[in-house]
């Protein structure tokens, strides 16, 4: 809610910079609730399905502002200059609302009444852990968190680039204006819910066919890689529907690499410690982030061209995939000998 009350670009940036610090809690704490409640053949398809909210959230919030835009603009406080602010502020009363709907229902699985003996035996199938409590000193020298937090660095800032130069780059290429290319963009990201779904299935499928996590993962893992492949491609196509149809292709291939790349710290740490290595990733992630998205107008302004981000796209996830074989070729338990 805060940004709804800024008052100057200053006040602003403080307040978005703390929307960020806040919602950045979020996956680290899904991650961790997905590790409790899921035995390690289901957590990628857990992941998949919580993941794929996220995508309905970007494609159902561009109409749902506007909407909101209409309907605060009428209103005397705000007026057509400030309706702005009250999107912030329903957005922030959105999350009270989910905030008390957690807080009356979610316990973990141990301490749930309504889950049955033969659930919480499947829930707690996995070995026992012994471990309560593992500061981030002991996690952050570990090779298997810089597998995770590379792999985050060297992939997340791809979605980034689909959700701010898609859009654009379809309404430069095919010379279409905002109204035209909401389908086509809402299109290519509607697609992306296929793969987040279908790429936990994967790796949870194998698994529960006798496959290690270590091959699940990697295999569901190698398959997204493929399907992102032919992104390179994109900007020597002239067809609008072939570029969506690959767009689409390349975002439910991240989808269902994320599905799988959030269930790697689950796999190697014992679930004190999931939490702390998934926001150690994200801090990676959101960092590279920054660095894409600050080159990428100074990439296309040099170039006039999106060839070398829709490179870069291509290459990141086989050079992810490659880290992550090398820094922890079999996902064994990482190596906490400090942790109590």
């Amino acid at each position: 809610m805060l940004p709804g009350a800024a008052f100057s670009v200053a006040s602003f940036a403080i307040a978005m910079f703390l929307l960020g610090l806040g919602e950045a809690a979020n996956f680290p704490a899904c991650i961790k609730t997905v590790a409790e409640w899921f035995p390690k053949r289901e957590r990628a398809l857990a992941t998949g399905l919580f993941n794929s909210g996220a995508n309905v959230g970007n494609m159902i919030a561009p109409p749902v502002v506007a909407v909101l835009v209409g309907l605060f603009s009428g209103v005397s406080w705000f007026g057509p200059e400030r309706a702005w602010r009250g999107c912030f502020i329903v957005a922030g009363l959105m999350g009270f609302v989910w905030l008390v709907f957690w807080l009356l229902i979610y316990r973990r699985p141990e301490d749930h009444p309504r889950v049955s003996k033969s659930e919480l035996a499947l829930i707690l199938s996995d070995p026992g852990e012994k471990i309560a409590r593992v500061p981030w000193a002991h996690v952050f020298p570990c090779k298997e968190t810089w597998a995770f937090a590379i792999a985050k660095f060297l992939t997340d800032p791809i979605w980034w680039f689909y959700l701010f130069w898609i859009p654009g780059f379809i309404q430069t290429t095919f010379h279409l204006t905002l109204s035209q290319s909401k389908i086509p963009v809402m299109l290519a990201y509607a697609i992306s819910i296929i793969g987040s779904v279908g790429g936990g299935q994967i790796s949870s499928s194998l698994i529960a066919r006798g496959k290690t996590a270590n091959v699940g993962r990697k295999v569901a893992m190698l398959i997204c890689v493929f399907c992102i492949a032919p992104i390179f491609a994109v900007p020597y196509i002239h067809s609008l529907w072939v570029v969506v149809a690959l767009l689409g292709l390349a975002t439910a291939g991240h989808q269902g690499w994320s599905a799988n790349v959030f269930t790697l710290p689950s796999d190697m740490f014992p679930k004190a410690a999931v939490a702390s290595v998934t926001g150690i990733g994200g801090m990676a992630g959101a960092f590279g982030g920054v660095l894409l998205l600050y080159s990428a107008g100074a990439i296309v302004e040099k170039t006039h061209s999106f060839v070398t981000l829709f490179i870069i796209a291509c290459l990141a996830y086989p050079l992810a995939l490659l880290v992550v074989h090398s820094l922890a070729p079999k996902l064994s338990p990482a190596r906490l000998a400090q942790s109590k």
